[in-house]
């Protein structure tokens, strides 16, 4: 007669860290971009300060 709509055997909505998996493999290349991008600049301004931290100190 009338059956209300389930979904099929087996089939769940996925749970939040599934979603959040999937979303990061999703986005790996993005996400992998902009750490190395973060990582660069990081490095460079703490070797930049080094440097500066050096001057003062030796002149």
């Amino acid at each position: 007669m009338n059956e209300t709509s389930r979904p099929a055997h087996g089939a769940q909505a996925p749970c939040r860290s599934g979603q959040a998996y999937a979303w990061i493999r999703r986005r790996r290349n993005a996400l992998i971009s902009s750490a190395l991008r973060g990582a660069a600049y990081s490095s460079g301004a703490g070797a930049i300060g080094l440097l500066f931290w050096w001057l003062r100190h030796t002149i």
